[in-house]
């Protein structure tokens, strides 16, 4: 762990005007690195979250952070989405992990970190691997051996979201007495590799492939316990599900935007269109608002979610963990996630009945929308939601004690 600077500069609250020129800078930027071909990656907004310490947006202020509420993450996770939806997803462990931070109870290994992330500084994610062990059951090929001074670090995962652009990444592996423990080691350690083979069809650089480690040091402090979110004292772990669906609620934003563009700036119509100009159409007109309303009911449902995360996650903080409202909040992420599907991607797609065979070339960049979306949705399954929400409502019997439920 490094030794960390004293923090002066408040982390900017929600609403702010450099959050405002932020989320500005985030998509000029975004749309400069598209017209280039979209093989950059986002290194500058990193840079600039970074910057502003917004990885301490949810620490309270009394600890150096920002004492953002989670519906006030969510709301401006949705404004960074529809700059551009890598930003937020390569933050999306780090947000996690300060979540676990602040949950009772609160021991001193957890709390050390607390002051790295409150200087601004971001963790990655290494916690999945490929192979056939059932996904969600927590069992790893990565090893944790004893070492003088520690351990040595051993596996590949993949997956490891936002790995590469963090300070430190969080590696999960088999320790060497048994069961799992949690190493978070700098991201240029000796013998991390990090591959840039992410090739999903969308999300494309939130740096999503494979890590490697390869004899990595880690020390004793650089451990945490991993506790088993099965475990009927564990919270439910929503949290990173809805947080998909904050990017999906700015994705649809940028939709609308993109299609009123499209509109506005088509030039000619159909000889069987309603009027000549594309901008007067009013079927045309239909389906713009038809896509601003499916924005709008997106981040509704989003932000309603969020407000019974709030109310875990303050439990969890002050007097522990609530079983009650951990399994409110994930009734409301997994409503969510089924409530807003079907109904983006075919907003993604209608964004083509606006603006004809030419909103189909590759240097629109149209396509990237749904492409996105997709991917984000194909995390978690809708079906097994919908199902078990219908197994809640009719039998009683509680949605499953899995991560990410």
């Amino acid at each position: 762990m490094s030794t960390v600077e004293t923090v002066v500069t408040p982390v900017p609250r929600p609403g702010a005007a450099e959050l405002t020129e932020l989320v500005a800078d985030i998509a000029a930027d975004a749309a400069r690195r598209r017209a280039a071909g979209d093989t950059e990656p986002p290194e500058a907004a990193v840079a600039a979250v970074k910057r502003l310490r917004l990885g301490a947006a949810r620490v309270p202020v009394a600890d150096g952070g920002g004492g953002w509420t989670v519906g006030e993450l969510f709301a401006f996770l949705i404004d960074l989405a529809e700059a551009d939806p890598d930003v937020p997803h390569i933050l999306r462990v780090h947000f996690g992990f300060v979540e676990e931070l602040y949950r009772l109870p609160r021991t001193d290994d957890k709390s050390a970190w607390i002051a790295e992330v409150a200087a601004g500084r971001l963790i990655g994610g290494a916690l999945t691997e490929l192979g056939a062990n059932p996904v969600g059951d927590y069992v790893y090929d990565s090893t944790l051996t004893a070492a003088p001074g520690g351990y040595r670090l051993n596996g590949r995962k993949f997956y490891s979201t936002g790995a590469r652009y963090g300070d430190y990444v969080r590696v999960t592996a088999k320790a060497p007495e048994g069961g799992v423990l949690s190493a978070i080691v700098p991201v240029d350690r000796a013998g991390v590799e990090h591959v840039d083979d992410w090739d999903g069809i969308g999300q494309r650089h939130t740096s999503s492939g494979t890590t490697i480690f390869t004899d990595v040091a880690v020390a004793p402090e650089e451990t945490l316990p991993f506790r088993d979110p099965r475990a009927a004292d564990r919270p439910r772990q929503a949290f990173p599900q809805l947080y998909l669906h904050a990017l999906a609620a700015g994705i649809l934003r940028s939709v609308v935007t993109d299609a009123a563009d499209v509109v506005r700036s088509r030039a000619r119509n159909f000889v069987f269109a309603n009027t000549g100009e594309p901008r007067h159409d009013p079927q045309l007109l239909a389906v713009v608002g038809e896509l601003d309303a499916a924005a709008f009911a997106a981040e509704a449902v989003v932000l309603a979610a969020a407000a019974a995360q709030d109310r875990s996650f303050a439990a969890a903080r002050s007097t522990g963990v609530d079983p009650a409202l951990e399994s409110d909040s994930s009734v409301r992420a997994a409503q969510a996630k089924v409530a807003i599907e079907d109904f983006a991607l075919r907003a993604a797609g209608r964004i083509f009945d606006v603006g004809g065979a030419s909103a189909t070339r590759g240097t629109a960049g149209l396509d990237r929308h749904w492409r996105n979306l997709r991917t984000l949705f194909s995390h978690n399954p809708a079906a097994y939601k919908a199902r078990s929400l219908g197994n809640l409502r009719v039998n009683d019997e509680p949605l499953p004690l899995a991560g990410h439920f």
